[in-house]
């Protein structure tokens, strides 16, 4: 005998909580609710919207692969997926020649990478700078940056050795960065030995740390960091997820500072409208690798393949960074202006169109109650941020 339950509200039957906003439309860098308000979706979709919401041309990629196949699994070829191969092979930095395709979110693609590199050095201990965000699954969330994603598990991923990032406006060692010496950097080295397994395998950064407070590292730091590296042979891997594929104004933040890393972690913006496909980017030395050893039911996904490819047309078409480039100088300089005559604004900080506003009290502490207040204001006011 069965029973029909009742029908339950989106409210009672969610098991997390529901946002306050009903999305039903988009176009751009605009999005509309259920009421019929217009929104400026200055997030992005979390990131997700490098062409912004329904691009015709993605969109219209994606309708013609529907047509032809819409999923293989990830252990056959598909043409879309070969070319996402590719075309992310020949826009890497040069020393990055081999692409995994079997990730289907950023959480992954960091394990992937961390996987590999423990497998290549015969290490396994992960330094992370404080305030970094690695992702959402057990493993990545264990090595975040935050007490926040740890608190409320009672076991974690071992061997995370988490470090002082480069964030001189709240200097971890109280220095500026014409004084500093980069101890950032230099001090890496004590928290190997009296800290770690003293077994470390990789070191795992976003150029520029995006949900950690959109932190862009000082002149210096990242070829200092560099060179840490390959003195005691452990592998960099630049997490690119947020920062990859044109939002700071080159393809990839590590273009600005003129750094390659060993390998390089693609997600989100990677298929320009939201569709997920994730991508590791590795050295040739790390190309032995059993497939069987990372793989994911979702991975290569070919529809989202046809919307990475024609995303990554138009992000090198002609004038495409550039215009990145020339309206985040834009609107750096109009926050720089507010910041003048706006106490509450301790820093504004930014490159390309990645740009972060952080919020102060009288004291210089973080104003994170007036921030959040801030944020609802701007939503009244149809800005999301």
């Amino acid at each position: 005998m069965t029973t029909t339950k009742r029908l339950p509200a989106p409210q009672e039957a969610a098991q997390y909580q529901l946002g306050d906003i009903m999305l039903v439309g988009g176009e751009g860098i605009r999005a509309w609710d259920a009421e019929g308000r217009e929104f400026l979706d200055c997030v992005s979709g979390t990131f997700n919207l490098l062409l912004g919401h329904n691009h015709p041309e993605v969109m219209a990629a994606v309708r013609e692969q529907t047509e032809r196949l819409v999923f293989a699994s990830s252990s056959f070829q598909t043409e879309p997926t070969n070319r996402v191969i590719q075309e992310l092979a020949a826009i890497s930095p040069p020393n990055l020649t081999r692409v995994n395709l079997r990730s289907s979110s950023g959480s992954t693609a960091n394990e992937g990478a961390i996987k590999m590199a423990q497998l290549h050095t015969g290490r396994r201990d992960v330094i992370v700078p404080f305030r970094a965000h690695l992702g959402q699954s057990l493993a990545t969330a264990s090595l975040n940056g935050t007490t926040k994603m740890r608190a409320p598990f009672p076991y974690r991923y071992p061997g995370g050795l988490h470090v002082p990032g480069p964030y001189c406006f709240r200097c971890f060692y109280r220095q500026t960065p014409e004084t500093c010496g980069m101890l950032c950097v230099d001090r890496i080295e004590d928290f190997i030995t009296y800290a770690s397994s003293g077994s470390v395998a990789c070191v795992v950064i976003e150029p520029i740390s995006g949900a950690g407070g959109n932190i862009v590292p000082p002149d210096g730091y990242l070829q200092e960091l560099r060179r840490f590296c390959d003195e005691r042979e452990i592998v960099l891997v630049f997490d690119e997820i947020q920062t990859g594929l044109g939002r700071t104004g080159r393809m990839f933040a590590a273009d600005h500072f003129g750094v390659q890393p060993h390998m390089m972690t693609l997600a989100k913006g990677l298929t320009g409208s939201g569709l997920p496909m994730a991508a590791i980017l590795t050295e040739e030395r790390m190309a032995d690798w059993d497939r069987s050893l990372h793989s994911f039911t979702y991975g290569s996904h070919t529809l989202s393949a046809a919307a990475a490819l024609a995303t990554l047309e138009i992000v090198q078409r002609p004038g495409f960074l550039e215009n990145v480039r020339a309206s985040g100088d834009v609107l750096l300089g109009r926050l720089r202006d507010l910041q003048k005559d706006n106490p509450v604004i301790g820093d504004v900080r930014g490159v390309g169109l990645m740009i972060g506003v952080e919020l102060v009290e009288p004291d210089g502490s973080q104003a994170t109650a007036r921030a959040n207040a801030y944020q609802r204001s701007l939503q009244s006011h149809g800005i999301l941020t």
